[in-house]
């Protein structure tokens, strides 16, 4: 496992993410760079703190899985994977090329560090309840982190795995929802309202906080708070703003698949040191 950074090394090392992002959506291609932005402090707390997870063996027995189930995020986990040095940079020009390592969404054949092929909507938490459930027979005390976001909360399967893990009482699932309330066409609120999500989490068996998804602080007391509860899944729900550090990216659904120019892209970057 890797050492723990600091508080503002983690604020730090959340600005690289964001610029690795940048740099993997390129100049007239479009990406996922709103979701992917939003998201970063939370994945950023995870790989580089609150995970057990080694960089040189990836493929630990009892590491802790990190799974997006937003899995059209994928470039989020890319950068935080070349940042730890598990991916090659170099990659980051050929992301969504014929063949290449990184896709659109992770491919667990390709790309080491991802735990399951995930993007078609709704199916990442049944796949994290699995793999922690798997981890419980094998006597292991890793933890699952599965982040969803809150456009997918639409898909009736996220409940029904929010039902089972409650049932089976899997208190080492840990789902982090992603609430930047924008999603592929409009604002949530708009294409279908999910109401109080965290109030939706509480009534099927979770203990639930609500946090601000930018606050690093804030975000490792949540992942410390979900150690000390036995017997139920927590849910994270984390307040986020969509496209994250980049002015004219936030809030805006245009970039929740969006293309840059050389002088958005270059404006991206300068905004991000």
């Amino acid at each position: 496992m890797t050492e723990k950074q600091t508080l503002g090394k983690l604020i730090s090392t959340a600005k690289q993410v964001r610029r690795n992002i940048v740099e993997l959506v390129g100049v007239g291609r479009a990406g996922h760079v709103g979701g992917s932005c939003s998201a970063a402090d939370v994945i950023t707390a995870l790989y580089f703190s609150k995970a057990k997870f080694d960089p040189k063996n990836p493929k630990m027995a009892d590491r802790d899985r990190i799974l997006l189930s937003k899995g059209h995020a994928a470039l989020c986990q890319y950068a935080a994977l070349g940042e730890l040095g598990i991916i090659d940079k170099s990659e980051f020009a050929k992301v969504k090329s014929l063949g290449a390592m990184l896709q659109g969404h992770p491919d667990m054949t390709k790309c080491p560090g991802i735990e399951a092929n995930t993007g078609s909507l709704g199916q990442g938490l049944s796949i994290a309840l699995g793999m922690a459930l798997g981890l419980r027979l094998d006597g292991l005390s890793s933890k699952v982190y599965c982040i969803t976001g809150d456009g997918e909360l639409a898909e009736g399967q996220i409940w029904e795995a929010a039902m089972a893990a409650a049932s089976y009482k899997a208190d080492n699932l840990v789902a982090i929802v992603d609430r930047n309330r924008v999603q592929a066409t409009s604002t949530v609120k708009d294409v279908l309202d999910s109401g109080d999500i965290a109030d939706k989490f509480k009534a099927f068996g979770w203990e639930t906080v609500e946090i601000d998804g930018h606050d690093m602080a804030a975000i490792l007391e949540a992942f410390n708070q979900a150690d000390t509860i036995k017997g139920k899944p927590f849910a994270i729900i984390a307040d986020t703003v969509k496209g994250k550090g980049i002015s004219f990216a936030e809030g805006k659904a245009a970039y929740h698949n969006g293309t840059l120019t050389q002088e958005l892209y270059d404006q991206a970057l300068a905004e991000l040191q």
